[in-house]
C-alpha cells in the first residue's frame, strides 16, 4: 500500500497497478539523474531511497524515502528532482506513473488529491525544520534533531523501552544529511553516548534517553559549531 492511494479500494489499485511500469532497483543504484527532466511520480513499493545533490565534490541528501510513499519530478509532490540524484539504498521495487494519468486520478478520486496534501505539508514541516537546524545550530545539535525525525518516521520500541532506528545510517550519510563530514558526526555521535543518549548496537543507533534527546536537539542556537568539513 501506498499512503496516498488509501482511499482506494483494492480494485482500483489493482487496475492502477496494470496501467503502470515497473522496475526493479539494486542497491546503491542511481535511477534519476540531474540530466532527467521528465515529469514522473516514482511509487516506492518496498526498499528505501535517497535524493541527494552535489556541490563542490560534496553530497547533501534532502530526503530518505520509506518504502509506502511517493516523490519524483512533479510540481503535484513538491518533491523536485531538478538537479538532483535519486539513488536505491537497498533493493528497491518501484513503479512509474506519468503525470497526465495522476491528474485523471486526482478529478476522478479527490481524495488522493487530500492524501498528497497532508503529504506534502508534513514534508515542508520536515524541510523547515532541517533548515532551520543547519541555519542555527551547532553540529551536536543538528545531529541530535536528525536523530529525532528519525525516530519519528520509523523509531521502534524494543523490550528494553530503548527506541531504535532499524535502518543502518552510516556517519557519512547521516553528515550528509545535516550539512556536516563524517569526522564531525563521529565526534558529535560520542558526545551524545558519553552522555548516555544514545547507543550504538550492531551498526544500529538506539536511543536510551528521548526528553534528554530532545534537549540536546535545542541547544546550541545562535552559537554554531564551525564545521570543519
Amino acid at each position: 500500500m501506498v499512503d496516498i492511494f488509501e482511499p482506494l479500494s483494492r480494485e482500483e489499485i489493482e487496475q492502477l497497478s496494470g496501467q503502470l511500469s515497473d522496475q526493479h532497483l539494486e542497491a546503491g543504484e542511481i535511477f534519476y539523474n540531474p540530466g532527467d527532466s521528465s515529469e514522473r511520480l516514482f511509487l516506492l513499493w518496498k526498499g528505501r531511497v535517497r535524493i541527494y545533490k552535489t556541490a563542490d565534490g560534496r553530497e547533501f541528501t534532502l530526503a530518505m524515502v520509506e518504502s509506502g510513499t511517493v516523490f519524483g519530478e512533479m510540481a503535484l509532490t513538491a518533491q523536485r528532482l531538478r538537479e538532483a540524484y535519486a539513488q536505491a539504498m537497498e533493493a528497491s521495487e518501484i513503479s512509474v506513473m506519468r503525470r497526465e494519468d495522476l491528474e485523471r486520478l486526482i478529478l476522478d478520486r479527490p481524495e488522493v488529491g487530500l492524501q498528497i496534501a497532508h503529504l506534502l505539508s508534513e514534508r515542508l514541516r520536515r524541510y523547515e525544520t532541517r533548515l532551520e537546524d543547519v541555519t542555527l545550530k551547532g553540529t551536536t545539535a543538528r545531529l541530535a534533531s536528525l536523530l529525532m525525525l528519525l525516530i519519528e518516521s520509523e523509531g521502534v520500541v524494543t523490550g528494553q523501552k530503548y527506541l531504535k532506528i532499524p535502518t543502518h545510517y552510516t556517519h557519512q550519510h547521516l553528515g550528509t544529511m545535516i550539512g556536516s563530514n563524517r569526522e564531525a558526526v563521529t565526534r558529535a555521535f560520542s558526545r551524545l553516548q558519553d552522555a548516555g543518549i544514545v547507543e550504538l548496537r550492531r551498526r544500529l543507533i538506539y536511543v536510551a534517553d528521548i526528553e534528554a534527546l530532545r534537549q540536546a536537539s535545542e541547544e546550541g542556537k545562535g552559537d554554531r559549531e564551525k564545521c570543519t568539513s
